[in-house]
């Protein structure tokens, strides 16, 4: 055990520089640490209607998982896919496989039997594991390829199911002696601009994410309670529901349904969170419900918005109502959470913040040059918790990864105080008049709008072929659309926005497509 300690300070001064044993496994400080700092009986996981999990359960179970699927064959170096909800569950197969050297695979639960039979495929993985809500897709995606597949298990129920293996394993287990850099494992991009990614990470990147936002950016303590909407199989909800709380050694809320407003309020006031992490949607939705509906969020110190860009108006309109802070980030699956972020003592409307202790942002022109502040340009990230690589993908890695710079594929701008500001997707900005264009400021504006819930901003060919801004539009009450409204609108963006960008279309519709991390489509609106 000694030699897989980690030699870190918390909090730390220098991250950057910690220096790891020549040996370690990151199950080690996150689950079994714990034990041996003696709070075996504080509660790790509450579970919307479903219990509690301390801390000395958690390790044992983690112990179980781990030896179960070395007893069913998997080696280290293995792979087994995780379509497993926000439940204890998740985490038992996640760091038991970590601690045995196995890689976990998490994919979002939200997909088809399509995305899953090319996840199966993709990655060559050797097991699959998923809850049984999932079965409908999850044994669809399984007749049609079932790849390297030796391992097909449920998490519970009737069949062949990981609890059955569990209950019949060892209580203790060694972690494998794994180095920082290392692959641990892996996350799938989230497919916003086309077919998901395998993003590969090592050992060190949760411990580093932990401690430079967690700790560092949010002053997280083990008296943190922490609810997340976003969900744990993607980098977001990792962070927040998991990794955050048990670096700690604070507490999770989860809650495995998808997020309604009125469930969130819920869960809110009976388990009194003190930190929220949701999505401006999200946020978007329950400002609507407040309007008419009492909620108490007193035990709660810090909001955190991530996903997409929070439009300020949106900021303005939730810390009127709440008088709660409201941290907008940006995070990619590529550099596991949020890098750029705002904090309750240094924000600014609009922005995305400043890069988060430990990483560094410049914005670059096409040819890898900075860019003077004010100017829009290709935004880079530097820092520890970098993807190691995309799997079987080294074209988009070398596009990508630059020594130890990686372009994340957003347009930006700096401000003269260090802040920076999203302007949208590289691949989402629009050239109109011979200008470029971001979207997102077009639908910051039309988000301004009292009748506006949500708005999508995308480029599309007048009569003359030339690019022009379309928006679509999700009304807060949809019997409202009408030609006379559009009109209201436009004229809204005139008076606000540089004439060339207000939208030359606007079409209502019910939702926009998004990806299950709340971020926009766009490339399906331009179909």
């Amino acid at each position: 055990m000694k030699d897989n300690t980690v030699t870190i300070e918390t909090p730390s001064e220098k991250i950057a520089d910690i220096r790891f044993s020549k040996s370690f496994n990151v199950a080690v400080p996150f689950i079994d640490k714990h034990i041996l700092d003696g709070i075996g009986d504080k509660v790790a996981i509450r579970v919307h209607g479903g219990g509690e999990v301390t801390y000395s359960t958690l390790h044992e179970h983690v112990n179980r998982a781990g030896n179960a699927l070395i007893s069913l064959g998997l080696k280290r170096g293995d792979r087994v896919l995780m379509i497993i909800k926000d439940a204890p569950e998740f985490f038992y197969v996640f760091w038991g496989a970590i601690k045995a050297g196995i890689i976990p695979v998490p994919l979002n639960t939200l997909l088809r039997a399509k995305d899953y039979s090319f996840m199966i495929e993709d990655s060559a993985a050797r097991g699959i594991i998923y809850s049984p809500e999932y079965s409908t897709e999850v044994e669809k995606a399984l007749s049609e390829n079932n790849g390297d597949l030796d391992i097909i298990l449920s998490t519970e129920g009737a069949g062949s199911t990981i609890a059955k293996y569990m209950s019949d394993a060892s209580t203790t287990l060694d972690p494998v002696k794994t180095k920082p850099q290392d692959d641990c494992f892996w996350l799938y991009s989230s497919g916003s601009t086309g077919n998901p990614k395998g993003v590969i990470h090592a050992h060190k990147d949760m411990v580093i994410t932990s401690q430079r936002y967690a700790v560092e950016t949010l002053n997280m303590t083990n008296k943190d309670i922490n609810f997340s909407a976003a969900k744990l199989f993607f980098a977001y909800g990792l962070g927040n529901a998991m990794t955050f709380p048990l670096w700690v050694g604070g507490e999770a809320i989860l809650f495995s349904a998808p997020p309604t407003p009125g469930d969130m309020h819920e869960i809110v006031e009976k388990y009194k969170p003190t930190i929220y992490y949701g999505v401006p949607t999200l946020y978007a939705a329950q400002l609507k419900l407040l309007e008419n509906t009492e909620v108490d969020l007193s035990s709660i110190r810090l909001c955190i918005s991530a996903g997409e860009a929070l439009p300020p108006d949106l900021l303005k309109r939730w810390r009127e109502k709440t008088s709660l802070p409201l941290l907008d980030g940006i995070g990619t699956t590529e550099i596991l959470h949020i890098f750029l972020s705002n904090k309750e003592d240094d924000y600014k409307p609009g922005a995305s913040g400043k890069p988060v202790p430990g990483y560094e942002g410049r914005i670059v022109d096409d040819n890898g040059n900075e860019v003077p502040d004010g100017e829009t340009g290709n935004l880079m990230i530097k820092g520890d918790s970098l993807l190691k690589e995309y799997w079987q993908n080294p074209e988009k890695t070398s596009e990508s990864l630059h020594g130890d710079w990686m372009y994340t594929g957003d347009t930006y701008y700096r401000d003269e105080e260090g802040f920076f500001f999203c302007c949208g997707r590289s691949d989402d900005m629009l050239k109109v008049g011979g200008i470029w264009c971001s979207p997102v400021e077009i639908e910051n504006k039309l988000v301004e709008h009292p009748q506006v819930l949500e708005a999508a901003v995308v480029g599309r060919a007048d009569d003359n072929d030339l690019i022009k801004p379309e928006a679509f539009i999700v009304l807060n009450d949809p019997t409202e659309a009408s030609d006379r409204l559009s009109d209201d609108l436009l004229a809204h963006c005139k008076d606000g926005l540089a004439r060339y960008k207000y939208p030359r279309w606007i079409n209502f519709v019910d939702d926009l497509p998004k990806t299950a991390t709340g971020k926009i489509q766009r490339f399906k609106l331009r179909n």
